[in-house]
């Protein structure tokens, strides 16, 4: 389908018009005459067959199919504006306050050590960071969200950063005390650290697999928590057994803090999804932001 670009003009005069509220300052915004706007309104409702503006002799407003219109171009108008302003070369700079809400294991063991490199990278841009591994309005107040698992339905933007492994891990001191489990059956005689699940409030099952086999075990364990620098201080300590993503596991493996353990049983992976709100082209704060986390999440990737 061709575009007819005359509605692209009329959006413009449409916009002033709804700003300022009659076709008289609109034409002085846009250095066209009273009668002019008028037209060019007319021309745009009678393109698209819709009445976008009821009129009187003291003012002009929209109707509600025009303030429907008028909400669905002004992202875009926004997008095109700043896509202009890129191919130019005069990009707009990642600046101004950025709201973000991130899952917890991945806020405390991946972004938040990196955030001083984010910071150094764009000055301009102000964080506002939220910690939640809610789903529920997890998008309410701000500009981008971050959480584990399938993704999202809705009209949302989803841009996936990566996949990580499920993996299995204890402290030495826990393993030589009580041995080391030689298949995940062997766990029900070891001592677990749960993870509690937002949603249900349960502790999260535990699922094994290799080959295409999978299955759970029911494991038990006197701590059950929703926190992750808690869970993993406490396997760390030797409390017990944990079940862990291995994205920002490493500095623990690393130090020899934490060891893996059934590695043949860990063919689980899981995704991370980062969201934002539709537009085609979002604020380069954001953009910035998306870039910095899938850059930092492959770098901590197992």
């Amino acid at each position: 389908m061709t575009f007819d670009t005359r509605i692209l003009a009329g959006v413009g005069v449409l916009v002033a018009v709804s700003e300022v509220g009659n076709f008289a300052r609109a034409g002085e915004v846009l250095g066209l005459t009273p009668s002019g706007v008028s037209r060019a309104v007319a021309r745009l409702e009678a393109r698209i067959g819709v009445r976008l503006f009821d009129r009187t002799p003291r003012s002009v407003t929209l109707t509600e199919e025009g303030r429907r219109f008028h909400a669905q171009m002004m992202p875009l108008l926004a997008s095109i504006e700043e896509a202009a302003a890129e191919l130019a070369g005069a990009a707009v700079a990642a600046s101004g306050r950025l709201r973000v809400n991130v899952d917890p294991w991945f806020a405390r063991m991946v972004l938040a050590p990196s955030l001083p490199r984010f910071l150094q990278r764009f000055p301009l841009i102000s964080l506002d960071l939220a910690v939640s591994n809610h789903r529920e309005e997890m998008m309410v107040g701000v500009d981008v969200a971050v959480r584990f698992g399938p993704a999202e339905g809705g009209t949302l933007i989803a841009r996936k950063l990566l996949e990580t492994r499920v993996l299995t891990c204890a402290a030495p001191a826990y393993l030589n005390l009580h041995g080391t489990p030689q298949t995940p059956h062997d766990l029900l005689s070891h001592e677990a650290l749960l993870f509690r699940d937002p949603h249900s409030g349960r502790p999260f099952e535990w699922e094994f697999s290799r080959n295409g086999e999978t299955f759970t075990v029911d494991v038990r364990g006197q701590l059950t928590t929703d926190d992750p620098s808690a869970a993993i201080a406490a396997c760390a300590a030797g409390l017990g057994i944990f079940q862990s993503f291995a994205l920002g596991l490493d500095p623990w493996l690393r130090r020899g803090d934490l060891v893996r353990i059934l590695g043949d049983w860990s063919d689980e992976v899981f995704p991370l999804y980062a969201y934002h709100p539709s537009r085609n082209l979002p604020p380069a704060k954001v953009r910035a932001f998306l870039d910095f986390v899938q850059e930092i999440a492959m770098e901590g990737a197992d």
